[in-house]
């Protein structure tokens, strides 16, 4: 049997995420199938995230075992043939037998943008958060670094999160605007449910004014969901790379 790695891009808008869910379309679903047309068995992917419905991904990372022998490149070729327009695989390569997607992933990228004109351009609309005005943008890249560093993220999750600790590492959290964009980029060794959203969704507070920089402390303190702001819009979230190897 082959591990093959799978690089991935999609367009999140029509799924319900990246997991297989019973009668719902989804990522992991929609490429399974696909992939069952072409190998003598139906693979199982292990994707390194469960991107969120309507959350979008330009470097998602997926590995699966196959006793096929189509070279990368010409499996690429195929699947791309049979998927719809809105999922491309990048890349497929042979990794060791021991390679796992989400386990040996050292850190994700994701980055969340925000459009903030009047007016919001159809082709801009399904990937972006339109919050009309301007924000604060350097209260808001205040906040972001104090998130810096490893946390206890209760207070930016699902409040029935069941994971072991909800601790986590941020290695790199900043704000940058282009024009109208606002762009929040993280990059952690892992995160939560919604965690990114939740982050975005405060961070918009800090901008409108609504919630001081150093808030962000206070909040990370609370371990309590209600204490930070709301979740963000899952159509400006894309998970832009998976890194493995190095440091995070």
């Amino acid at each position: 049997m082959r591990n093959l790695k799978m690089t991935i891009a999609y367009v999140g808008t029509a799924y319900s995420g990246w997991q297989i869910q019973p009668h719902r379309p989804t990522i992991q679903g929609m490429l399974e199938d696909r992939l069952a047309r072409m190998l003598p068995e139906r693979p199982r992917l292990a994707g390194a995230g469960r991107t969120d419905a309507g959350v979008h991904a330009r470097g998602q990372v997926a590995n699966f075992a196959t006793g096929c022998r189509i070279p990368g490149a010409g499996l690429r070729r195929g699947i791309n043939a049979l998927l719809p327009p809105d999922i491309v695989v990048l890349e497929v390569e042979e990794v060791a037998p021991s390679f796992h997607a989400r386990a040996d992933a050292r850190a994700k990228d994701y980055r969340y943008r925000i459009a903030t004109g009047e007016v919001l351009s159809p082709f801009d609309a399904p990937y972006v958060m339109h919050v009309r005005g301007g924000l604060d943008v350097a209260a808001m890249r205040a906040a972001a670094e104090l998130l810096i560093g490893t946390h206890d993220f209760t207070s930016f999750c699902l409040a029935d999160t069941d994971v072991e600790t909800r601790e986590r590492t941020i290695v790199a959290s900043s704000i940058d605007q282009t024009g109208v964009i606002v762009e929040y980029r993280v990059r952690g060794t892992g995160f939560l449910r919604h965690m990114v959203r939740v982050i975005v969704g405060t961070l918009v507070d800090v901008g409108r004014n609504r919630r001081r920089p150093e808030d962000m402390r206070d909040i990370l303190a609370a371990r309590d969901r209600r204490a930070a702001g709301p979740s963000a819009e899952a159509r400006g979230l894309v998970l832009d790379r998976v890194i493995y190897g190095g440091d995070p």
